[in-house]
């Protein structure tokens, strides 16, 4: 069975990157798993220096958590078998890990999250995933998800 990593930061642009993952399991009648992925950078030395390391960390998964829970319902509204990875870490690096990890075939992600001016200084997670990545990668853009859902609405 096809397990596809759909990239899910709490943007608009992730939920995109779920309807697309669905839409291609179910226009080609295959058999998947999507495996819903987050990534929460880590604390820095500072938040670690000054407050309990294990409440930081807890913190984040609870935040992560809260980010996936549209795409976890949008997913499961659809009918599909899914599951979710939360991890700490740098996020483009961290899902090509969890997608290897996994034993994901694919991974699909918004063209760009919630990284705004960070991103593009340093390089946007899809373009690194797309350059890293050792399964292929999908970047859908948003007009792209808009023209997939108008086409599984006829």
């Amino acid at each position: 069975m096809l397990r596809i990593l759909v990239a899910v930061d709490g943007s608009e642009l992730a939920l995109d990157a779920v309807h697309h993952a669905i839409a291609l399991v179910r226009e080609h009648g295959l058999q998947a798993t999507l495996v819903l992925g987050h990534v929460q950078e880590e604390a820095s030395f500072l938040e670690l220096a000054t407050r309990d390391a294990d409440v930081i960390a807890q913190a984040s998964v609870e935040a992560g958590q809260h980010l996936m829970a549209s795409a976890l319902t949008l997913a499961k509204s659809a009918g599909m078998a899914c599951e979710t990875e939360i991890a700490l870490g740098s996020p483009a690096a961290t899902l090509a890990d969890m997608a290897d990890d996994c034993g994901c075939g694919l991974i699909v992600v918004g063209a760009r999250g919630m990284s705004g001016l960070r991103g593009a200084l340093l390089g946007s997670v899809s373009q690194a995933l797309v350059r890293d990545a050792t399964v292929p990668v999908t970047v859908v853009k948003h007009e792209q998800a808009a023209r997939e859902g108008d086409e599984g609405d006829a």
